[in-house]
């Protein structure tokens, strides 16, 4: 067994009992981005030729929509107990992109974990504090990478083999956590351009081990992040909306104009937020799309095997006639 610490094309960097080593996939396994796919973080089985021939149970697995039409799963990451969702403070912070990436954690089975960086360059960091703590439970964490200020607690999550991964947009400051943890500049930075937007600094996923005994493992910043969930996982990510929702009049009231709506009544009174609210109408909307789109995709390839069986059936049929007319 090894456990995969980067992909590239179909060549995986295992890291083994014997120490690192590069295996393959078969071709059949490696024609389609899909779940079957090795993601970092995976434990893998492979054989005397180095050819991989199975992914192990995963115990959590951080997913995303492909970007583009396809209604195909992407694993980032797989086996991690601790995701980092890194924002930084200089115009990067934003709590309806944070709201959906712990949309995404929360689907992934592990633990959230929000960090803002970048703590120099913003006098109100306090105040972003507080606006991210009001849309998680999870620990917020303020961390100025560069001096390495704020990484004791992210070191202790991830003591006794414990592993995280950071998600954010690119610029966010992932690439110099990762050296700060590391002691070392193993991950290229950059400044952010001009317009405050950040570089792709980092282009492959990549697991690194700590002192501690944990591993981290660095990702690509994210232009696009489509969900790869229900509307159950957006539910748990919004409770206070669920709990105001209990109380409507209507079981399947709709929060809208409904009599006796009690989500209204809270927007109303100013207990929810219509930033918020807003921001859960829209996830909702997309997990319920991508549900839709999920169960077209299944009948247009249970309708591919019906076309593909009745071909064959046709094909048998016309092979059965033309034997029986030679032998007549």
């Amino acid at each position: 067994m090894g456990r995969v610490l980067n992909v590239s094309r179909n060549q995986f960097a295992l890291m083994t009992e014997s120490g690192p080593m590069r295996c393959i996939m078969p071709g059949a396994v490696n024609s389609a981005l899909t779940s079957a796919w090795p993601a970092v973080g995976d434990w893998v089985a492979f054989d005397a030729s180095r050819v991989i021939r199975g992914i192990l149970p995963r115990k959590s697995q951080l997913s995303r929509k492909v970007p583009g039409k396809q209604t195909i799963e992407q694993v980032i990451a797989a086996n991690v107990d601790y995701v980092f969702v890194v924002q930084g403070l200089d115009d990067n912070f934003n709590v309806r992109r944070l709201e959906r990436y712990l949309v995404m954690v929360r689907e992934s089975r592990a633990e959230p974990v929000v960090i803002l960086t970048k703590v120099d360059l913003c006098k109100e960091s306090a105040e972003r504090m507080a606006e991210a703590r009001a849309v998680t439970q999870a620990p917020v964490l303020l961390v100025n990478g560069v001096v390495g200020e704020g990484l004791e607690a992210v070191r202790a999550l991830l003591a006794d083999g414990k592993t995280g991964a950071l998600v954010g947009s690119s610029g966010a400051g992932k690439s110099t956590i990762i050296n700060a943890l590391l002691g070392d500049q193993k991950q290229k930075t950059f400044a952010v351009r001009s317009d405050s937007k950040g570089r792709h600094t980092t282009t492959t996923r990549q697991m690194f081990f700590l002192q501690s005994g944990g591993a981290i493992i660095d990702n690509p910043g994210m232009r696009e992040l489509q969900l790869w969930t229900g509307t159950d996982t957006v539910a748990e990510v919004f409770p206070e909306i669920e709990e105001l929702a209990a109380d409507c009049r209507f079981r399947d009231c709709r929060h809208e104009s409904e009599p006796g709506c009690a989500v209204q009544a809270g927007l109303t009174s100013g207990e929810l937020s219509a930033e918020r609210f807003e921001s859960y109408r829209k996830l909702m909307r997309e997990a319920a799309h991508l549900k839709v789109r999920e169960d077209q995709s299944a009948m247009l390839k249970e309708k591919g095997k019906l076309k593909a069986l009745h071909k064959v059936v046709r094909d048998v049929t016309a092979t059965k006639r033309k034997y029986r007319d030679g032998l007549s």
